[in-house]
């Protein structure tokens, strides 16, 4: 467990909560209102597929992480950051830093590319897709452990009721993640035969965590090419 950076403290949530706070922060001195996307920092960093002037389609492949940090108005970032500390708090101290970090992002990837596939034409921010895989993570570990309705199971019936209620919501993005995650945490658990924290995730984990993200970033490029 060491030797994946134990997680106590929840260092890389509390890191990713502070990027993402100071990053609007930013775009609100660059243009961005309390309650709306804009300004420089959303034009630069938000998922746009574009065209060949602009955007994925134009080589900006950045934006596919970027978009994860940006959000559209404080009450999106406040609800965003509570979840992302309700779940990703335990998740890092139960995993560790390693497998943490590898867990989001590859789940940032994979909501990123779900947003695309669902929906190209619409700009999309938000570290929702994370957040999601998180959910997804925690889900299967619920799973595992004979859970069948906790609390994951509860955020991610209630989100995704909301996910397709309430209007400029990337419902891509949530789906997206939540596959990610889960997909993610089988590999780390390798299908549930090992401990998420202490069992050593080997090329098997690792494979399939990495195979996660080259797919998503597969399905990105695949679905960008229609517009580049």
């Amino acid at each position: 467990r060491r030797a994946t950076f134990e997680g106590t403290g929840a260092i890389v949530t509390k890191a990713l909560i502070t990027v993402n706070v100071a990053v609007f922060l930013l775009a609100l001195a660059t243009g961005a209102s309390a309650g709306q996307a804009g300004g420089e920092v959303f034009q630069e960093g938000a998922l746009i597929v574009g065209n060949q002037f602009i955007g994925l389609a134009a080589g900006e492949w950045w934006r596919l992480v970027t978009a994860g940090f940006i959000h559209s108005g404080l009450i999106h970032l406040g609800f965003n950051m509570l979840l992302l500390w309700w779940f990703g708090a335990p998740l890092e101290q139960g995993l560790g830093r390693g497998r943490y970090i590898a867990l989001y992002f590859v789940s940032l990837l994979a909501g990123s590319a779900g947003a695309i596939l669902i929906d190209p034409q619409s700009p999309t921010v938000g570290a929702s897709g994370a957040v999601f895989g998180l959910f997804g993570a925690a889900f299967v570990l619920e799973r595992q452990a004979g859970i069948t309705r906790g609390p994951a199971f509860t955020i991610i019936v209630l989100n995704l009721v909301l996910s397709f209620v309430l209007p400029n919501i990337s419902i891509g993005g949530h789906l997206g993640g939540l596959a990610g995650g889960a997909l993610s945490m089988l590999a780390l658990t390798h299908f549930g035969r090992q401990h998420a924290a202490y069992g050593r995730p080997g090329l098997m984990g690792a494979f399939g965590v990495a195979a996660v993200g080259v797919a998503s970033l597969a399905i990105a490029w695949l679905q960008v090419q229609q517009y580049a």
